[in-house]
């Protein structure tokens, strides 16, 4: 990889021959472990302005350039995420001349709070081309990071690292996109949002809902039929576009309660257009499973590109197959199933081989479908599992030979992925009709079904039970394997986890890794395993969009104890005893034994109770020595499952009841009651 310096420059083709469709990823660390930021793509024409507003693609706007550009969201890394946008350069509109790439803070932070920042360039088969790191970024609110640009009729790529004080908006404005954020503007916009999500506003019966751009759909002239329940609809054709984008972040819409059934009891079970009941064995759950998938991503076209955008896979017509015979030596192979993307004359194949209830993934196969796929000059090999994916850590070891011309790239998608992408379109972000939100539907449903395999990471691994015996009477020694083994099996569980609150929230979920980006992934697990050994717990901790702290889990396997905990600031306002009161009135619906701490200045820990105990008398909470107080830790406990399985009695089961329950009887309290964050120009 090509390590390269502010403004250098480089041409795409020295660096690969797959390098007509590339993703780029941007990163950072912040020290707190809660600086975040927003990335953002303006297509340009000869004169260095954008062609319409259309041309500036944003989180209010994720595809641009006729699908040339998308951005593909964050993406678990070792040290925390990183956000990637996925360019397919030769579908970019000719007269696109250069691509900039930025990225923007928000409530006045400035990019010199954030550390290692860098840039990441790699080509359609997944293999890194270039990066950029940025020093001394300053105070500034929005940065360009990079750009591509065309020179001799091929594209090259320039190291910027440009700041912006005025923030997304001013940026944006500077490349010709007409900002619509002014105050009035703003408020308008809010009041109808809130009018559609109560249903009070005008148009209230009309079919109103999110396209799959984000843009919330206007009301129908004439009342339409409800679609599906749990389904979020646009109806583009009757949509009325905005004539000026917004740089403040719309509000998604939450589905609708479910209508009353028909059915004249409970018995009744409606029909289902992927049936389950038939299913007898493994071989037929996989070959289910994976023609009801390929071919409701053929239908949809939001679905089949939120899935296979990530793996270079162009903005196109997509065909998808199952039961293929290709030759491979003696006896051809069949492998589950066949993408194929079409755009402006070029194909894009992927070979499909696909795993259910828990089955693991075959070296041997996946190895001939990725010789079968370099032969016949295939883009890559999708394998589709229970398994969660993790960074340096592959679920199989295959041969990837670098004398071919050709190379393939192998990418791998768990059904936990599957279902949140699902679930994320239909419930909060929408589709372009209500028969492919219900083709979503069905498929949800099918895949959350206990008879379908498809139920993601299932299973803590052999090395569960032997760890958990050699914690209890104190043999299991540092460097022992079976506890790195542990560690890898925790760290799928935690991305399962996110994965499944943030579908269900309609909201970025993602783990944090406080541990120093570009540390080996390995060595970081290693450490991560002595320290299992040495104190007998596993810790993670989850940040979610819109709440104030880090939501932490810790599995004490001493002691057989899971703990939940957030810690949230005390008001700035009121005296010391007021703050706790406020506090208390916030958790009114929090459940009884509720453990909350206060912390006091330098790091210590202050006065301890129930809530039961503290509703009566808030002051117990207050410091005895005068400390300042700075802010307070609330915790949940409960028992943590024996098995390594997701049965009642197993452990996964009693991490995801532990998340669930202090999510929604303590973190959605305190969400309730923060201030809406008021957005405008330079705000997301």
């Amino acid at each position: 990889m090509r390590k390269m310096t502010k403004g250098a420059n480089v041409g795409l083709a020295t660096l690969s021959e797959n390098a007509g469709s590339v993703v780029m990823s941007l990163g950072w660390s912040s020290p707190t472990g809660e600086g975040d930021a927003d990335v953002s793509v303006l297509l340009l024409d000869e004169n260095g302005k954008v062609g319409s507003d259309a041309d500036f693609c944003f989180y209010n706007n994720p595809v641009a350039g006729d699908g040339s550009v998308q951005l593909l969201g964050k993406t678990p890394t070792a040290d925390g995420d990183e956000d990637r946008i996925g360019f397919d350069l030769d579908a970019v509109p000719a007269e696109v001349e250069r691509i900039v790439v930025a990225a923007s803070r928000y409530r006045g932070a400035g990019f010199g709070d954030l550390d290692d920042l860098h840039l990441t360039l790699a080509d359609g088969a997944g293999d890194g081309l270039a990066q950029f790191s940025v020093e001394d970024a300053g105070e500034v609110s929005a940065l360009i990071f990079g750009e591509l640009y065309r020179r001799g009729g091929e594209w090259k790529f320039r190291a910027v690292g440009q700041g912006y004080a005025s923030g997304l908006a001013g940026l944006a404005t500077d490349f010709g996109v007409d900002i619509d954020d002014d105050a009035e503007a703003e408020a308008e916009a809010e009041a109808e949002e809130r009018a559609e999500a109560t249903g009070t506003g005008p148009g209230a019966d009309a079919d109103r809902g999110t396209g799959p751009e984000g843009i919330p759909a206007q009301r129908a002239s004439e009342p339409a039929l409800a679609p599906p329940a749990e389904a979020v609809v646009e109806k583009a054709e009757e949509a009325k576009p905005r004539t000026r984008p917004r740089t403040a972040r719309k509000k998604v819409t939450l589905p609708r309660s479910a209508k009353k059934s028909l059915a004249e009891n409970d018995s009744w079970r409606t029909a289902r257009l992927f049936p389950l009941s038939a299913l007898r064995n493994d071989r037929e759950r996989e070959t289910r499973a994976t023609s009801v998938l390929l071919s409701v991503m053929a239908q949809v076209p939001e679905f089949g590109r939120r899935l296979t955008a990530g793996f270079g896979a162009p903005a196109g017509r997509m065909e998808t197959f199952t039961e293929v015979s290709l030759p491979h030596g003696d006896s051809p192979r069949r492998p589950d199933g066949v993408i194929r993307v079409e755009r402006a004359g070029r194909l894009w194949t992927a070979l499909v081989e696909t795993k259910t209830n828990g089955n693991p993934l075959k070296p041997d196969q996946v190895q001939a479908y990725m010789d079968i796929a370099a032969r016949r000059g295939y883009e890559a090999v999708i394998t589709l599992s229970n398994d969660v994916a993790l960074e340096g850590s592959p679920l199989v070891d295959v041969r990837i030979d670098g004398r071919r011309k050709h190379k393939v790239a192998l990418w791998h998608l768990s059904w936990a992925e599957v279902a949140h992408q699902a679930q994320m379109l239909i419930r909060h972000e929408g589709v372009g009709t209500a028969a492919h939100a219900w083709l979503l539907q069905e498929l949800l449903h099918y895949l959350q079904h206990e008879h379908s395999g498809c139920h993601g990471f299932q299973n803590m691994g052999s090395a569960w039970v032997p760890v958990r015996k050699g914690i209890d009477d104190e043999t299991l020694c540092q460097g022992d394997p079976r506890a790195t083994e542990v560690i890898e099996s925790w760290e799928r569980l935690v991305r399962q986890v996110c994965l499944r609150l943030g579908g269900e929230l309609g909201q970025k979920v993602l783990p944090v890794q406080r541990a120093k980006r570009g540390s080996d992934p390995r060595a970081r697990r290693a450490d991560l395993a002595d320290q299992l050994c040495a104190h007998g717990r596993l810790h993670a901790e989850l940040r979610i969009e819109g709440t104030p702290g880090i939501l932490a889990m810790t599995a004490d396997l001493r002691t057989g104890k899971l703990r939940t905990s957030i810690e949230v600031p005390a008001s700035e306002q009121g005296y010391p005893l007021s703050k706790v009161k406020r506090l208390i009135r916030q958790l009114e619906t929090a459940p009884a034994d509720l453990h909350i701490e206060t912390l006091v200045e330098g790091e210590g820990v202050g006065p301890r109770g129930t809530l039961e105990r503290l509703r009566p008398e808030p002051g117990d909470l207050l410091p005895r020595d005068g400390a300042e107080m700075v802010g307070f830790r609330l915790s949940l406990f409960k028992g943590m499952g024996n098995g390594r399985g997701s049965a009642e009695t197993g452990f996964i089961r009693s991490v995801d009841d532990a998340v669930d329950r202090f999510h929604a009887g303590v973190v959605a309290p305190l969400e309730l009651r923060v201030p809406a964050r008021r957005t405008g120009a330079g705000e997301r």
